[in-house]
């Protein structure tokens, strides 16, 4: 039996035990969080580009180091000016610790000062390679996950050839995405001596573009290239089909997603796109880099989404997911999430990032390269009554 004195000593060690456990909490819900802003085209022209992107944020890692992640959603409205607001509100309000976006080339590029002056390193989600290319001042702080505009032109025009491809015309949108796309394309194709005969542009909100395709039809061409994304890239190539185009048509790896196929419907039988290996995962040789990382993501994404609404722009969202939560613990040694030395050593995280893999290949990042992805990262695709088939080269 205790003693009145034993018994004020296990109340003490209890008392003193919950006093503990009620610090450790206060302390828990005073941690500052890792924020994360992420700029996503979720309205507009490019909606089906950023919805995938937001569905995605849902799945992504809760903690990181250790610390609770606040994930900011904010909409660019696929417009320029509004990607670049909603940058600074990021920085200047939220004072986040990194950025994940735009999906659109457009909006990537126009934010690159805001970051390179809030000194917060930034993810883009979209295509061209000037994104991140030449990595100077103002790019030494932004990194991309999806494949450049360069590599995919670089596939499209080695299928091309392989397929007897001797001349070629390109149609695209009338923006940053349509020229840059453009002039690696006219690049590859020189490369495999392949002439380009017709070289069209239009906007995202037209609504006919028979005009660019009658010139187009007129070249007699072998093949088509489509530089743009999302839905308005349906346009073309249905227009094409309307108008007897018998030739072979590539699109740009931004019609990678189902409502691409929904607009585009029958018309796009049989037309080809370079892409993420994620949409074609289970058809990929064992072997491939990318294979299980993107089953594994179609797997968690489907689980939420449903069967089939899988598509490349949420990967990308999920890759630089990935790429942070590797990276925050190593830049904790340097400083407390909202510091700017924390910002400063998770650029240098991202920079360091080697042997890393995720759903679209392995990643080997350097000073002058902020993509770290290998040609293994791209494949071809045609697409079938709306399915991607994988295409050996």
């Amino acid at each position: 039996m205790h003693s009145g004195g034993e018994w004020g000593a296990v109340f003490r060690r209890f008392a003193a035990a919950g006093a503990l456990i009620t610090c450790s909490a206060a302390a828990w819900a005073q941690t500052p969080p890792v924020k994360i802003g992420l700029v996503l085209s979720l309205t507009g022209p490019a909606a089906s580009l950023g919805i995938p992107a937001r569905d995605t944020v849902a799945l992504l890692p809760k903690q990181m180091g250790g610390r609770p992640v606040d994930y900011i959603v904010l909409d660019d409205a696929s417009d320029t000016t509004q990607a670049v607001q909603t940058t600074k509100k990021l920085i200047s309000e939220d004072h986040v610790d990194a950025i994940i976006g735009s999906s659109i080339t457009p909006n990537s590029l126009a934010m690159i000062d805001v970051v390179a002056d809030g000194k917060t390193p930034m993810i883009s989600l979209a295509s061209s390679s000037k994104i991140i290319e030449p990595v100077d001042a103002r790019r030494h702080w932004v990194f991309k996950t999806p494949q450049t505009d360069a590599m995919m032109a670089s596939a499209i025009a080695e299928h091309a050839s392989n397929h007897g491809v001797k001349t070629m015309a390109f149609i695209g949108q009338a923006d940053a995405l349509g020229e840059t796309f453009y002039a690696e394309v006219s690049k590859f194709a020189q490369l495999h001596k392949i002439a380009i005969v017709a070289n069209e542009r239009f906007n995202r909100t037209d609504t006919s573009v028979t005009g660019q395709v009658l010139k187009i039809i007129a070249a007699k061409p072998d093949a088509v290239v489509v530089g743009a994304a999302g839905t308005p890239a349906a346009l073309p190539p249905k227009t094409l089909r309307e108008r007897g185009f018998k030739g072979a048509i590539y699109h740009n790896h931004g019609t990678g997603n189902r409502d691409f196929l929904r607009v585009c419907g029958a018309d796009c039988n049989g037309t080809f796109l370079p892409t993420s290996p994620v949409l074609v995962a289970s058809q990929l040789p064992d072997d491939h880099p990318a294979k299980r990382l993107a089953l594994d993501y179609i797997k968690v994404y489907e689980t939420k989404y449903g069967a089939g609404t899988v598509s490349a722009f949420g990967s990308y969202a999920w890759d630089a997911g990935m790429l942070l939560n590797r990276a925050v613990p190593i830049a904790m040694k340097a400083g407390a999430p909202g510091t700017p030395e924390f910002r400063t050593a998770l650029r240098d995280a991202l920079e360091n990032t080697k042997n890393f893999s995720d759903s679209n290949g392995q990643v080997n990042m350097t000073p002058n390269d902020h993509i770290g992805l290998d040609q293994r990262a791209r494949v071809i695709a045609e697409i079938e009554n709306g399915k991607w088939i994988y295409q050996p080269r």
